[in-house]
């Protein structure tokens, strides 16, 4: 398992945008590329470098909080459950791996202008030679487009610290207490903490100029648990408020249950059924007793805690360790996982008794897979990262169709040459970023998919990327 990121070295302020502080964000997209690259096929010439086209996104940004971050979870607002609307405006909490121990922190920070165009998946008419996305780009002075674009220019970014003890290798919030977040660190310590008074600062801010944080403040966590070891398996459960699940390197699997809103009884005695590091835990979506956990012992298995400490059930997975899991939660009976040899599968898990319970298979990554994750909108569609820095969206229920493609084709007036051997299931490949660790959906916002790396973070909504929206929104 690749965790890590190689050499982190502390981002340095490129962006005009951002006149102050540790952070700053840019969305400057360079300019369309002579032609297309395939990733895995293509390979760069000396001197040669990849330039994104920008009419594949309706938005893309980057930013950065200064040091690298390995984990960061999107916090749930109160801006609106489903918002299509831009600009658009997202909270984060995040863990750094800083150089030394003591210069780690934890950032609680608010993204706002974050601007892009609506698309439709085909144009009515060919482009205009002169269009562009200029309204993604941070060092235009001009935007023609701003009713369509819904705003201009570089996104805000505002940036609250608190002091962490050591590098933090997972981050989550809590779901129906988004200010409740948790934290797993490499000295061992899992730790909850309260951010409402930072999360509220940010909410009260009105600054139109990206801010970073001249100061760290020192806050106690509200409780505080040690492993026997470090981990990186953490996960909240999505049906009982507060209960808590935490995972090491030895094994070991520790339940968190509520006491009160501030309380945790952490049970001592751990749930144990892998033979190596618990990599990843997930709650079931439908069921408050069950959980799933992935190992390297190449392992998942599926747990119930009113049925003592051991597994219910236990099946190998992948030939290789299993580094992520993802259960599906507008499907509850997929359940995908991502391992160390680049592979990702999805399982039925109605058919485990059956033996076989694997409905979907890819080998389209040559690397570690480091993050999956099924959309919040869409039961079909999942996003995956992968140590070969590509970050790919894939439609479960997509199949080779050559009637459509030849219309599709016909439409753009385009020649449309997609590798034989390419996934028909493969919606969309993002690059840019080195080091990819971690990515998220935003459960309020459909198609926004944020993403982590060695060298900062990227916002993106890709423009093929269709959300069916309730009929009355």
């Amino acid at each position: 398992m690749v965790r890590s990121i190689k050499n982190p070295k502390k981002a340095k302020r490129k962006n005009k945008g951002s006149k102050k502080g540790d952070g700053s964000s840019s969305s400057a997209i360079p300019s369309m590329p002579a032609k297309v690259w395939q990733p895995g096929v293509d390979k760069l010439e000396e001197g040669e470098e990849l330039q994104c086209d920008p009419s594949a996104y309706n938005s893309l940004h980057a930013f950065h909080i200064g040091w690298p971050c390995l984990s960061f979870d999107i916090v749930r607002d109160t801006l609106g459950l489903v918002r299509t609307e831009f600009p658009h405006t997202v909270y984060f909490v995040a863990g750094t791996q800083a150089e030394k121990a003591a210069w780690n922190s934890l950032g609680i920070f608010k993204v706002s202008n974050i601007s892009g165009k609506k698309r439709e998946p085909v144009p009515a008419k060919p482009a205009d030679e002169d269009s562009n996305m200029d309204s993604e780009d941070s060092d235009s002075d001009e935007d023609n487009d701003d009713e369509e674009a819904g705003g201009s220019g570089a996104p805000v970014l505002q940036l609250r610290k608190v002091a962490h003890e050591g590098c933090v290798n997972r981050i989550r919030a809590m779901t129906q207490n988004p200010h409740i977040c948790a934290s797993w660190a490499d000295t061992g310590h899992v730790q909850v903490w309260d951010f409402s008074s930072h999360l509220n600062a940010l909410a009260e801010s009105e600054a139109d100029v990206s801010q970073g944080a001249s100061s760290v403040f020192n806050q106690a966590p509200l409780v505080k648990f040690g492993h026997k070891d470090e981990g990186f398996a953490l996960d909240w459960s999505p049906l009982v408020p507060g209960r808590l699940l935490s995972g090491d390197c030895k094994n070991y699997i520790h339940l968190w249950e509520p006491t009160s809103g501030s309380t945790w009884n952490v049970d001592t005695t751990p749930y144990i059924g892998h033979t190596s590091s618990v990599e990843d835990l997930q709650w079931s979506p439908t069921e408050p007793d069950v959980f799933a956990s992935c190992s390297v012992d190449g392992n998942i298995a599926i747990w119930d805690i009113r049925l003592g400490k051991s597994p219910a059930t236990s099946f190998k997975a992948h030939d290789a360790d299993v580094n992520v899991i993802s259960w599906n939660r507008l499907a509850s009976c997929m359940l995908a996982s991502g391992s160390d040899d680049g592979t990702f599968s999805i399982r039925d898990l109605r058919l485990l008794k059956e033996g076989d319970s694997v409905v979907a298979h890819f080998e389209y990554h040559k690397h570690p897979i480091t993050s999956i994750e099924w959309s919040p909108h869409e039961a079909s569609t999942l996003a995956v990262s992968s140590s070969d820095n590509q970050l790919t969206i894939w439609d479960l229920s997509l199949e080779n169709d050559e009637e459509e493609e030849a219309e599709f084709k016909a439409k753009t007036k385009e020649q449309v040459n997609a590798p034989k051997d390419l996934p028909p299931q493969l919606l969309f490949v993002h690059q840019g970023q080195k080091d990819l660790k971690e990515l998220h959906w935003h459960a309020q916002i459909p198609g926004m998919l944020v993403s982590t790396a060695a060298d900062g973070y990227n916002i993106l909504m890709p423009s093929n990327i269709q959300t069916t929206l309730p009929s009355e929104l």
